[in-house]
């Protein structure tokens, strides 16, 4: 009777068990198919729940085949990524590398032939997709650029080499949270889903935007401005359209409507949607020149930076990327995309290049500038801080001038990594030829292609709604997601691609020490001299100048090892190294430079009559790790 009261306690208490670890397993939001509502996590002033909608430029469910004619959510492109790195064991590691403010993990996968190498003896690139939450062709292009590495390796030789003595990171979802929420619902927002206090009112995300005509999209609201109104209004029909679509910005008070974004006033201050889900920029929240939020400088006559978040790696997505790279020092290129300018944008942020540049990084950036236009045509090319700050001219307002964005990811990639470090930006907006001929290229000419090549699906025609404080307005203008932000599915393989093949292009110009030759050569008294040579095959050096000044790659060293009994005990050992004459007996062989030679030599005595084996190390933070094996002696 005893033991069966014990057999039923433990039945008991293991299922209670049991059921207690099937409860902590959570069901997302973005795969809970028991509600029809998102809800995202954070105590905030506002709702925190949002009606679902499924996008038809979305795949929700992986398919057989992967194709680019519609975006992916995670799940589908973490789908793909399981199901390769079971199929690739001996190339493909997938694994998380941290937890998103939701708790959401982020995976990051590591490609590289494991049998020539660990990943870390191997010049590395680092690409990375979706910082901002609704910049999602930036995870396409890593999406293609992945399934293209593993499909043409040992087929093109290229590729081959490149998975064979290079390692290739790939995180193509850095902010989960963001991402979902915008795929899954009609919401949008910068970056993370952590709630934060966008207009200074001491309320957190209480007056997001809303889907007002229920159409799964938030479009624009124009009002025709009346009375005081006309005071602010500051947009125009631009008068090339015949149509009336496209609204065009003017000078506050020279203008005929006012335009805001879907929804309410929900905070009753007379702004629209002005703090909404989230709000922190991941893209200013580097530790390099960060600068506090506004308001929090004590003076109020210094630099500000909105979005910067309370400190510099306040937020989990940055400081996993920042906190793995530092740890990943084999890394040289990085890519960490957005969209949608579009422009192969780099360092630095805050100064012009050749102001705080070395000149032979600079002339490198150059090179890398042009080595992208070359592949994906974009109109830009540049440095932050001058190029992108001054690349639109006429308009309303002041002409534009270089002006500083702080806690930036490119300025962290040069300054304090001392890396090839672009964050690039993807799309155009429709943007890409002069279609009505006035010599410039802008939203018309968007509009135009809109309408001549899109099907007309970029723009939603502007149509009257009653609005609970304005009174009537007209809900419409550019599809937020799939036109203004990202490109239409129909031309989304071509962006991803081209941007994609310019990553590729850079992580072939990666460092590469290679041996020539280790030679031993037999002197007097049974010293031996041994000599090794190598190259850097690359195109890059082992270290840029920025990289040497802040001492985050160290000097290539080589190194003569061998069993430790046989050096020990002195003047009366076995072996003495007697060259190089320092007690780590360590060759320091400063940087090699991108297709340089090198040699360096030890001389080694032997004090008995046996040959020995040693093994020669070439070690090099960005130029790999190489050992070959050797006997010194008859």
């Amino acid at each position: 009777m005893k033991s069966t009261s014990i057999t039923l306690f433990l039945l008991v208490f293991f299922s209670f068990l049991t059921k207690g670890q099937r409860s902590l397993v959570e069901v997302w939001p973005e795969s809970d198919t028991t509600t029809t509502f998102y809800t995202v996590k954070g105590e905030r002033s506002g709702i925190s729940y949002f009606k679902k909608h499924q996008f038809e430029e979305v795949e929700y469910v992986p398919k057989e085949t992967l194709t680019f004619d519609k975006f992916h959510t995670p799940d589908v492109i973490y789908h793909w990524y399981k199901k390769w790195a079971d199929q690739y064991p001996d190339l493909i590691d997938f694994y998380e590398v941290a937890r998103s403010f939701e708790g959401r993990p982020i995976y990051q996968m590591t490609l590289t032939n494991k049998k020539t190498g660990k990943d870390t003896d191997k010049p590395a690139a680092f690409f990375e997709g979706v910082r901002h939450s609704g910049e999602i062709t930036s995870s396409e292009s890593v999406l293609w650029l992945t399934k293209y590495l593993i499909e043409n390796y040992g087929k093109d030789p290229q590729v081959t080499e490149l998975i064979d003595t290079k390692t290739i990171y790939l995180r193509p979802v850095n902010n989960p949270d963001g991402v979902n929420m915008y795929m899954h619902t009609a919401q949008r927002n910068r970056s993370t889903t952590r709630p934060d206090d966008n207009d200074g009112d001491g309320l957190f995300d209480e007056d997001p935007e809303e889907d007002l005509d229920g159409d799964g999209v938030i479009y624009q609201m124009r009002k025709k401005a009346v009375g005081d109104e006309l005071k602010r209004a500051n947009y125009v029909i631009d008068d090339r359209d015949a149509t009336g679509q496209l609204m065009k910005r003017v000078p506050e008070g020279e203008g005929e409507y006012l335009v805001y974004t879907e929804g309410i006033d929900n905070d009753k201050d007379g702004r629209y949607n002005e703090d909404g889900i989230g709000g922190l920029d991941l893209h200013r929240n580097y530790p390099e020149n960060w600068r506090p939020e506004p308001g929090m400088d004590a003076t109020g006559r210094g630099y500000t930076q909105r979005g910067a978040g309370p400190f510099p790696l306040s937020e989990i997505e940055t400081r996993s990327v920042v906190l793995w790279l530092l740890s990943h020092p084999n890394v040289s290129v990085v890519n960490s995309m957005d969209t949608s300018v579009p422009m192969h944008l780099r360092p630095p942020s805050t100064s012009k290049s050749a102001e705080s540049m070395f000149p032979e990084d600079l002339a490198i950036y150059k090179h890398m500038d042009s080595l992208g236009l070359s592949f994906t045509g974009y109109p830009w090319a540049g440095d932050v801080y001058e190029t992108y700050a001054t690349r639109n001219v006429g308009g309303a307002g002041d002409p534009p001038k270089p002006n500083p964005l702080f806690g930036h990811g490119p300025d962290f990639g040069y300054f304090y990594y001392g890396a090839i470090w672009y964050g690039d930006e993807l799309w155009n907006g429709g943007r890409h030829e002069d279609l009505n001929g006035d010599g410039e290229i802008d939203a018309y000419d968007g509009y135009l292609w809109d309408q001549q090549h899109n099907g007309g699906r970029g723009y939603k025609p502007w149509t009257k709604f009653m609005h609970p404080d304005l009174g009537e307005v007209e809900i419409g203008g550019a599809h937020p997601k799939f036109f203004s932000q990202n490109a239409p599915p129909s031309v989304l393989e071509k962006w991803a691609k081209n941007q994609a093949l310019f990553n590729l292009a850079m992580a072939l110009e990666l460092p590469q020490l290679q041996f020539d030759d280790v030679v031993v050569k037999a002197l007097a008294n049974n010293e031996y001299e041994v000599t090794v040579s190598w190259t850097n095959t690359g195109k890059l050096p082992v270290a840029l100048e920025q990289a040497k000044l802040v001492k985050i790659v160290q000097e290539d060293r080589v190194i003569l090892e061998m069993d430790r009994k046989l050096l020990s005990g002195g003047d009366e050992a076995a072996v003495v190294i007697a060259s190089p004459e320092t007690r780590d007996k360590t060759i320091y062989a400063g940087y090699t430079g991108a297709g340089e030679s090198k040699t360096a030599s030890f001389k080694v005595q032997l004090k008995q009559q046996q040959p020995v084996k040693a093994t020669v190390k070439l070690l090099s933070t960005r130029g790999g790790y190489l050992e070959r094996e050797i006997t010194i002696g008859n």
